[in-house]
């Protein structure tokens, strides 16, 4: 194993430290409870918006976190679920007398304990709402989920839900949003490589340098089949056609396309996939009213990429444009 470590049992905490060094003026931390916090929460009468989930996929969660998208972040062990005691800091924490909405991607320890985490904070009299994201295509239930698993439609719901608690929207409009959202959504992904998790020390699976995995999760659990390596337009057309087909999408409709990186594939290749997952949807009649390119939910390093098609309507388009900052999306005034 190769990183930029001291030692692995101290990795999130020590990610925690130089991400707040790194960002004074937007972040609060928590290290304590492992927090990443707006550094202008609770914003007294705004919808908070909580998420997280295991460390090592970011930016996603506390790379969200900020004026436009997530009022904070619960930050697991790589790839373990957040412990009840640090969602309720983070959801008492933001609270700023709206209401708070958990955004919870779709595995068992993160359903578990963010429910557990409501039910407290309700016995203290803050409102909370709760939206399980589960667009994962590939799989109906996999090793960590009963259901689909949550993967990348929560970015873009992120973006669009936290938009709306922006502008005002009551606690109730942003949880039918953030459902509508979810909805709408679905992704699909491939593996070409294993990551490491600091404190295994070895590839969390083998594939061979000629193998693919098709339909992997965000830890690199397994998807619908290993096959041998192909052709980027062969590969789009894979990960495309289950997603348009599952969202029943038609010609003429719109949708936000996002082309995720897995952390370990650079820019020129998920751009080029882009361009495949483009010329699909052309093809196809489908138009793409915003696009999304980049690393923003990650599997530590490793290589592969996934594709997120969400069925935009005018409200969704008008919130993906508003303004956002935060240390891993950033755009507008």
């Amino acid at each position: 194993m190769k990183k930029l470590l001291n030692d692995p049992a101290d990795v999130v905490v020590e990610a925690l430290a130089g991400m707040a060094a790194a960002h004074p003026d937007q972040l609060r931390v928590d290290l304590d409870h492992k927090l990443v916090l707006r550094a202008d929460a609770p914003v007294s009468g705004k919808v908070a918006l909580v998420s997280g989930g295991g460390s090592g996929h970011e930016p996603l969660h506390g790379g969200f976190v900020g004026r436009g998208m997530l009022s904070a972040a619960c930050a697991g062990e790589v790839f373990t679920s957040p412990v009840p005691d640090q969602i309720l800091a983070a959801t008492t924490a933001v609270d700023g007398g709206a209401g708070v909405l958990h955004v919870v991607k779709n595995y068992t320890g993160d359903v578990m304990n963010f429910e557990m985490a409501a039910e407290l904070a309700g016995e203290s009299g803050i409102q909370v709402e709760a939206v399980v994201t589960d667009d994962d295509v590939a799989v109906q239930d996999s090793l960590y989920t009963a259901g689909r698993r949550g993967v990348g439609v929560t970015v873009l719901l992120e973006k669009i839900v936290g938009a709306a608690a922006e502008e005002g929207q009551d606690l109730a409009s942003c949880a039918a949003l953030a459902r509508r959202v979810n909805e709408q959504g679905r992704s699909m992904g491939i593996a070409l490589t294993s990551c490491t998790v600091p404190a295994a020390g070895k590839p969390t699976f083998e594939l061979a340098d000629d193998e693919m995995e098709i339909g992997i999760g965000i830890h690199g659990e397994p998807g619908r089949s290993t096959e041998k390596l192909a052709p980027a337009r062969d590969i789009a057309a894979r990960l495309v056609e289950p997603v348009v087909s599952d969202l029943s999408l038609e010609r003429g409709e719109q949708v936000i396309a996002f082309v995720n990186g897995m952390g370990g594939t650079p820019l020129l290749e998920l751009y080029l996939m882009y361009g495949e997952v483009q010329r699909l949807l052309d093809d196809a009649g489908i138009e793409v009213a915003r696009s999304l390119v980049g690393n923003y939910i990650t599997s530590l390093e490793m290589a592969g990429c996934s594709v997120t098609l969400l069925r935009a309507d005018e409200e969704m388009t008008r919130l993906w444009d508003a303004p956002v900052d935060t240390p891993g999306l950033r755009w507008g005034g």
